[in-house]
């Protein structure tokens, strides 16, 4: 059996219809989302749509949450006082697209589970504590198999941390999908996860970085800047 995961899309549609163009090409049996899918971006309203005409199976993140429960956002940032301008951007970018999306579509998100078993491999946005935190690329072995080691399943899979990586760690094998629509390791491309047969491997994707600029622009998406920033650096910045 061939699975693909895709996360962190992040409303670039321009990234979803590249990603969704190469899974045409790679034809997995199963697709299924690791959740973060319509804030920040061009196109949160569009990005939602299609995934549900997609019907893929998936995971809640971290601001899908912060949409359909906004006090979770509140929660989290309390522990980080000292990026309280980030916080304050990223609060009114969500009051926006809350706007947007409605309560139909935010009542879809909070249905999304947190968790999603397979066979061969577990799904989660984060941890299976929290959509908010989960270990870097860079962590060690032990915190690895601290986070996910009793999953029960030989593969765990995650997003959050918009850096792609495959890691074998004490019997099990620890991936993380990248991101779709927001990379953070410097490579600007497009980002999902592959398994075949249970054997992880990272997928990437180019995209028209500048069609994707040009509609965040006419967008109307407040921070649009910022996260043109994001996009063309692919890495963090601050507002």
């Amino acid at each position: 059996m061939r699975a693909a995961v895709v996360s962190d899309i992040h409303g670039n549609l321009t990234a979803l219809e590249a990603v969704l163009a190469d899974l045409r090409e790679t034809s997995p049996d199963l697709i299924a989302h690791g959740g973060d899918l319509a804030d920040n971006g061009s196109s949160p309203v569009e990005v939602l749509d299609r995934l549900r005409d997609l019907a893929w199976p998936g995971v809640y993140g971290n601001t899908d949450e912060m949409l359909f429960d906004p006090p979770s956002l509140t929660r989290f940032a309390s522990g980080l006082p000292q990026l309280k301008a980030m916080w304050d951007a990223i609060e009114e970018m969500a009051a926006d697209v809350r706007q947007r999306l409605g309560g139909e579509r935010l009542a879809w998100l909070r249905a999304l589970p947190g968790a999603l078993m397979q066979e061969d491999f577990v799904l989660l946005h984060a941890s299976p504590q929290t959509a908010w935190r989960a270990p870097m690329d860079s962590a060690a072995d032990a915190d690895l198999e601290s986070a996910y080691g009793r999953m029960g399943r030989p593969v765990v899979v995650y997003g959050h941390i918009h850096r792609p990586y495959v890691r074998a760690v004490a019997g099990m094998v620890v991936a993380n999908s990248g991101s779709a629509g927001m990379p953070h390791d410097g490579d600007r491309r497009a980002s999902y996860l592959l398994l075949d047969e249970g054997r992880p491997s990272i997928r990437r994707v180019e995209y028209d970085l500048q069609r994707e600029l040009k509609l965040l622009r006419s967008s109307g998406r407040p921070h649009a800047g910022w996260i043109a920033r994001i996009l063309e650096s692919a890495s963090p910045q601050m507002p």
